[in-house]
Order: structure tokens, then sequence, then C-alpha cells
């Protein structure tokens, strides 16, 4: 009998159903699935990434820009900048403890990973998708850093990282790890300038590195997080509590004990004192910008001889902090200071209060008013108009056009001499000179003497409604202090070579631009030096305006800069609204300029020249002047007259007339009288 086939069938035998798969076999099956998954991701991954992967055939190429050392005239380190590159050092001539500081803080497992630790980047990568927008969390290995710091640029984006990751497994299959901590160590950047863990030695500690101590590694160490922020130079307590973190870390991976750590703890750390005293570094940034003018792109290592004198930048930059807290409660926010030699050399340059805080350089930056400080150019040309310190002038009303100049005081002294009118700092008297003379011709001086700022010709430039920096006023005041010669302020003397190739020397001239003069012609070096001592100030004229701005220290305005004992002149000077104040003086061959102010060019509460300004000159040169054994102020006696037709001094004196007294300059210390205004 034939067999039943069940409707629909179409004779064909029914399937047994297929069994369930064991644990085992599923495993396997989905282990294959996601395998072929991530293969697919994986060639996806390099196919996208490394299209564009940098030339990795370059490994041990070091491509830095030059060092230049900066060296003050005594020949001390002032500065170190651009790139500094030591020797590789060997990984096993390390204190052990010095690799493992950085293992500890940077990778723990180091030894155990293959150039990336998944769990790391799944914590970055969940920072970075709740914190969208802000900067990307690393979670980089050692290897990762390394080939960051090798191939890659340090943009945050994911295409980045992702390459990062590719170029670390290469590492990984090319390198032992030794050989690629060691690699790390001698490339990584520690900030100032310094690559490299021998080169971070040596700039922070003044040491090799194998001489390295456990607290001095883990500074090193913690800096990695970032070289400017964890700088044991600009932020101490920072860097400090990071390398206790450090410290903490290496006793976690038993790197050291605890008693290493607290001993480590208990040792201070001394950092190099060139970077610990960061001084001069307005300085520097100023020379730094004049290096590639004379000598262009540097493709060696340099060393700048500046004309400074590290001790009195010192002392300028204590007076400087010192006077601007004291003033602090009439609103006084920063200041500036600068000292020009007789020959134009900057002894002393100070750009601001604290060059971490702010790096704006108010010595040659800054354009501010001159204030009363810029009457020296009115009166030097109306003495060279044919007046004289005892001409007599009247301190009363004027008006000049719509122009009505007012005193400091609101007072009028009636009957006076120019000599009075300008240690008192009359306003009117000035204004009526320039008038006289014309501004024009004050205008005219003031640029003989060393102004470049355009001098604005109204009526009030005579009261210094002219904007100018302290640089070129302290170059201005230099021929009343050197005989009446001019001197161009400069910084550099001398730029050689590592290997002492001279490059360019201040003495032979500037090569670049080359020196022309007025008919245009370009001068040889000694015919250039000779144009840069030129007479711009002759007699009597100069000895006249000594002879008054010593009056001004004396018993005029500026008696709190009075440093007694030597021979110093000067003059004060405050805008009407008190926005700026300052004092210049000299003494023979030597001149030193102090701007007060703020920087948003609001005003102080009545701070005057006289005030704050002097007294910032008076504690700086106090400490400055025994130094310099400074001599009397050149130029100062006055040419005998020529004898009239008829007369004959020298007979006069051969039948027994007495000759008349030497003038000796005028050193008594001023009187201390407390309602003397300070202008």
């Amino acid at each position: 009998m034939a067999n039943a086939q069940t409707p629909g069938s179409g004779g064909r035998e029914p399937r047994e159903p297929r069994g369930r798969r064991s644990p085992l076999q599923a495993a396997l099956y989905w282990a294959m699935v996601l395998g072929v998954w991530g293969l697919i991701f994986i060639v996806a991954f390099f196919a996208v990434f490394a299209v564009d992967l940098p030339d990795t055939s370059k490994l041990y190429d070091v491509k830095r820009q030059p060092s230049v050392s900066y060296l003050d005239r005594s020949g001390a380190m002032v500065a170190v900048r651009g790139s500094q590159y030591a020797p590789p050092v060997d990984l096993d001539r390390l204190p052990p403890y010095v690799p493992k500081a950085f293992i500890a803080i940077e990778d723990r497992w180091f030894f155990y990973h293959f150039g990336f630790n998944p769990w790391g980047i799944a914590r970055s990568t969940y920072y970075n998708v709740a914190h969208r927008g802000g900067p990307l969390r690393g979670g980089s290995t050692i290897t990762q850093q390394l080939a960051r710091n090798l191939f890659l640029t340090p943009n945050q984006t994911y295409r980045r990282k992702a390459q990062e990751l590719i170029l670390a497994v290469w590492l990984e299959a090319r390198f032992s790890k030794k050989q690629i901590l060691e690699l790390y160590l001698n490339r990584v950047y520690f900030g100032a300038g310094a690559y490299g863990i021998e080169a971070a030695s040596q700039r922070y500690f003044n040491k090799p590195a194998g001489q390295l101590t456990v607290g001095e590694s883990a500074i090193l160490a913690g800096m990695m997080k970032g070289p400017s922020r964890y700088s044991p130079v600009a932020a101490t307590d920072r860097s400090s509590r990071r390398a206790t973190t450090v410290l903490d870390e290496m006793v976690r991976i038993r790197a050291i004990t605890p008693d290493q750590r607290d001993e480590a703890l208990r040792t201070p750390v001394t950092v190099n004192p060139v970077l610990a005293n960061q001084r001069a570094q307005y300085f520097v940034d100023w020379v730094d910008d004049q290096v590639r003018n004379l000598v262009g792109e540097p493709t060696e290592d340099l060393v700048v001889e500046t004309t400074l004198d590290l001790p009195l930048q010192a002392v300028a930059e204590q007076s400087l902090k010192s006077g601007v807290a004291a003033a602090a409660p009439q609103g006084v926010q920063q200041a500036a200071l600068v000292s020009v030699d007789g020959e134009g050399r900057v002894r002393a340059y100070v750009g601001g209060t604290n060059y971490l805080q702010t790096q704006f350089d108010r010595v040659t930056m800054a354009r501010r008013q001159a204030g009363s400080s810029f009457k020296p150019f009115v009166y030097l040309t109306a003495m060279e108009a044919g007046r004289t310190p005892d001409t007599p002038v009247v301190d009363e009303p004027l008006t000049i056009g719509k122009w009505q100049p007012r005193n400091y005081t609101g007072k009028y002294l009636g009957p006076i001499t120019l000599q009075t009118a300008l240690k008192e700092s009359i306003n009117t008297v000035a204004a009526r000179l320039a008038n006289e003379v014309g501004t024009s011709n004050v205008a005219a001086t003031a640029r003989r003497l060393g102004i470049t700022s355009p001098i604005q010709q109204d009526p009030s430039m005579a009261l210094g409604a002219v904007e100018v920096s302290p640089l070129e006023m302290a170059q201005a005041y230099t021929p009343l202090s050197n005989g009446g010669f001019f001197a161009k302020a400069y910084g550099i003397e001398r730029i050689r070579t590592a290997t002492g190739r001279v490059l360019y020397d201040h003495g032979l001239g500037q090569p670049a631009p080359a020196p022309v003069d007025a008919s245009g012609q370009v001068l040889n070096p000694a015919d250039a030096v000779a144009a840069n001592r030129r007479a711009v100030v002759g007699q009597p004229a100069l000895a006249y305006m000594n002879q008054m701005m010593r009056q001004v220290l004396v018993s005029g305005t500026g008696t709190r800069a009075f440093v007694p004992g030597y021979d110093e002149a000067g003059k004060t000077g405050t805008t009407s609204d008190y926005r700026d104040a300052w004092f210049i003086g000299y003494t023979g061959g030597f001149v030193t300029a102090v701007w007060v102010g703020r920087d948003d060019n609001t005003p102080m509460k009545r701070v005057t020249g006289g005030g704050a300004p002097a007294g910032i000159w008076h504690d700086y040169m106090a400490a400055t002047l025994p130094r310099l054994q400074a001599t009397p102020i050149p130029g100062s006696e006055l040419p005998s007259p020529e004898p009239l037709p008829g007369q004959d001094p020298i007979g006069d004196m051969l039948n027994g007339a007495a000759a008349p007294p030497p003038q000796e300059p005028a050193f008594e210390t001023p009187p201390q009288d407390p309602n003397t205004p300070p202008y």
C-alpha cells in the first residue's frame, strides 16, 4: 500500500527540526562574526586615517630653531631663547627612578600594552563626549606621546588621535619598550626651549640628567601635563604640588619607597638661578626682535653680547615693584624704567612690574603723553635763541588762540626768571615761550635730540601733549648728560656664533640697514660711528639747561628724587588728568627715565611726576650711583666771554686785580619742605 502524502507536499519528505547550537558553538560563531567585522573595521580605519601619515623614515632627524644665548655686558647669562637640544642620554646611565617617575605619572601600564591603552581611550572618549566643544582629553600612552612628538602636530582632533594610535602601534612593532622610553625621554619638550631630559636637567637644575635627584625627577615628570603651567620657575607652588602627586604615584607602583618619597619632600630643590631670576625678560624681547634684522634668520646657535648690566637691572626691577606697590592706593597700576649711558648703551630696562602676567613692553611699545617732561625741549630752543636762565618773564593768565593754559596750583607767581619757571614747572611760561620761539622749532629740537614719534605742533605741545615712549625720552635727555652729543640707544654690542665667528659688531657700524649721511650717501663703518657721535647741543645753551634742571631736584618739583652727594638734574612730568606721571633725570653720562600710569589709560589719584616716579628714580639711583662711580655732568661750565674792545683781562690780573673764583656745580641738599608741590 502506498504511503499517504500530505497535500501540497509535492511528495517530499518532511525536514528534521534543526538542533540548537551548544554554548561553545555559539561563542565560536559570534567570535568569527565579530572578527570579520573587526577586520573590516581595521582595514577601513587604516584606509581612512593612514592615507596622509607622515614619513617615518626621518625618525632620527632633529629639526629645531637654533638657540640664542644673551649675555650682559660682563658676560653673565641673561637668558636663552630658542630650542636647546642636548646629546641623547642612554637610559642605562640614568638613575632608575628617573624613567620610573615618567612611567608612574604618564603611563603606569607602559610595559603591558601594545602602544595604546583601551581603558584610557574609553575614559577620554567618555569625557570628550560629555564636554563637547572643549579641548580633547588625551588618554595617550607614552608611545602615543612619542608618536605625536616625532611625527604629528599638537592639534587636538579625532583624526590626529587616530593617526597617533596607528603610529604608536608601528613604534611598538619596530622598537623595544626600552628603546621607546629612551626615545621619549630624549625628545619630549620640557618648556623654556629645552627638548629632552638632558637639556631640561641642564636648563632647570644646571646639572647633567645622570645626577638628578628623586625630587628633581618628579618635578620634570610633572611638567608633562603642561610645561609652562607646571614650570618650577613660573609656577613654583603648582609645580611643587604636581611633583608631590608624582612622588605618590611612584610609591604606588613601587618605583620608590615611602621613606624615599618623604626624603624627597624634605629636600629643597634649587632651580638654575639664571631661570629662577628671570630678569630682563622685557629687554630680551626687545633685542631678540633685532637679532634677525641684523644677521638674518639664524642657522646655528648664536651668542648675543648685550649692553645690559644685570646688577643694575636687579635694582631697577626691585625699585619699580616696590614703588608701584607703595603707590597702588593712588591708582598706580604699572610702571616702566630705562637707563641709558652717555654712549647710548641701555644699562637697565624694565617694561613692567611682572613679565609673567603681561608681556606688553611699556619701555618701547607704550606711547604716553610726556607732560611737563617735554618742557626741556621748549627751554633748550629758547636758550639757543638767546635767552638765559635769568631772563625775566611773567607768570600770568595767558590766551593763545582759543587755548588758555593753567598752572597746576591754579595760582600765578607774577614776575620770575626762566630758571624759576622751569624748576617750578610753570605752564603759562612754557606755553608763552614755545609760542615765541615757534612750536615747529621746538619739534625740531626734540627730534634732533632723539624723539622719533610724531610731534604735533599745536600750542599744547609745549606742555607735553605729545605721545612718546620712555626709551625715546631717555635717549633725548642723553645729550644733556654727556656734553651735548647725540647717542642713539642700543642694546646689542656683538653677535657671534657659538664657535666664535663674529656676525655683527656695533662698534663697526650697523650692517643693515646701511647707514647714510644727510645727502643719502652710504657711510663706511667708521663714518657711521662718527655720525652717531655728532654734537646736537652747543654752548652756552647746554650749560644753561644743566644749571636750570639741577634746580628741579635741589629746590623745585623733583626734590624727592635728589640723592645727596651727586651732580644730578632732571624734570618731572604730569598730564593734566593724571593719566601719566614721569621723572627723567641724569648725572654725568647716565640717564634714567621712569613712567607710571595705568594700562587702560584711566586717571590715577593725583599722582604727579614728583611723587611715585621721583621716588622710584631716587631708590634706584641711590643704589646705582655708587656702582657707576658717577661723575659731574659735563658741559656745565659756561665758556669764558670774549673780551670787549679795549679790555685786557690778563693785563688787569697782572696789575693785581683778583681773578674771579671758579664756579662749582651746586650739589647742596634740597630743603625738605613738606609743602613743596609734587609736580
